[in-house]
């Protein structure tokens, strides 16, 4: 079933959560008691992370260096046929811009379809040190509104060789990411709407925002949207915080703020109670989500399911 399904369906505020996929020769096995964890609180779909091709430098017996490309997390698309098919959760794999040029996307988009997966989430996605060059007629997406416009052609069964005469529509359901402290890149809040406002009207269908902790910025980026004409449904992202050191990585990472009251708890507390601390803050969060009775609620897993068993034993859904 496709998100917007889900959403329009729910009788209830939904839970989701994302995923990342483990790194080059990394363990199945961890991921695999991660899903075991999360499907039990029946989400209606899992989001999974995608990553383009790094740039590394190894040094030459001669002294000189060799650039190699190299993707640390492959397994997206295994991923979600893994959670599809054995789970029977809705898999949301994540397209991105960077790294791959429209010709490997649309690769992308075609096996995903054959794999029966409807649902798909574009985002330009992190620098990577890697660009592949516009040469031999192959090109790239630079933004996430052109991505959502190729996805939406693909949909149309408009193909990259407009000479496939007889080629199908597919039938993607597309979201986008929002940012509720606005993207790094934007100069107010209002200028980054606008350009989500673009992705909406290329085709996309519903946004999840990037984490908060301040459930005032999602409220204020709701609004705004609204008043710009954005209509679609709009999921609050929640990242629970467990250890000190994320109160400078998530900021630095993320562009993100974390408050006073939540910070100076955490530096003032034993290491061993920040994780606690995190998951009552994320409660409230949620709580009060949950009493404004947003669409769902979409919780930042990526690879450690413990803090949101400690969460789910504690929310009341």
């Amino acid at each position: 079933m496709k998100v917007i399904e889900h959403l329009n369906k729910a009788k209830r505020t939904l839970i989701s959560f994302e995923i990342i996929p483990p790194k080059r020769g990394g363990d199945i096995r961890e991921l695999l008691q991660i899903l075991d964890d999360i499907v039990k609180y029946e989400p209606p779909f899992i989001d999974i992370t995608s990553h383009a091709a790094e740039v590394m430098y190894e040094e030459t017996p001669d002294g000189g260096y060799k650039m190699k490309i190299k993707r640390k997390r492959p397994g997206t698309l295994g991923l979600c046929a893994l959670i599809q098919n054995k789970y029977n959760v809705d898999a949301v794999p994540h397209v991105i811009c960077r790294g791959f040029t429209k010709e490997e996307t649309e690769d992308f988009l075609i096996e995903l379809h054959y794999l029966g997966i409807d649902n798909v989430l574009a985002i330009r996605g992190d620098e990577s040190g890697f660009s592949k060059p516009v040469k031999w007629g192959r090109s790239v997406n630079t933004y996430a509104a052109d991505l959502v416009h190729q996805i939406s052609n693909v949909n149309r069964g408009i193909y990259i060789e407009d000479t496939l005469l007889d080629a199908k529509p597919m039938d993607f359901c597309i979201g986008i990411s929002g940012y509720p402290e606005k993207h790094f890149e934007a100069p107010n809040l209002k200028t980054d709407i606008k350009f989500t406002k673009q992705k909406i009207n290329a085709g996309a269908e519903y946004i999840v925002t990037q984490m908060f902790y301040d459930n005032k910025t999602y409220y204020n980026y709701l609004d705004v949207c609204r008043a710009e004409g954005i209509t679609v449904p709009i999921i609050p992202g929640i990242k629970i915080l467990t250890g000190k050191n994320q109160l400078t990585s998530l900021p630095k990472s993320f562009f993100i703020d974390i408050p006073d009251e939540l910070s100076g708890e955490i530096m003032e507390a034993k290491k061993e109670h920040v994780l606690e601390i995190g998951v009552n803050w994320a409660l409230k969060q949620a709580e009060d989500l949950l009493n404004n009775n947003v669409p769902a609620i979409h919780f930042y897993i990526m690879q450690n399911s413990a803090p949101i068993n400690m969460l789910m034993k504690k929310i009341k859904i």
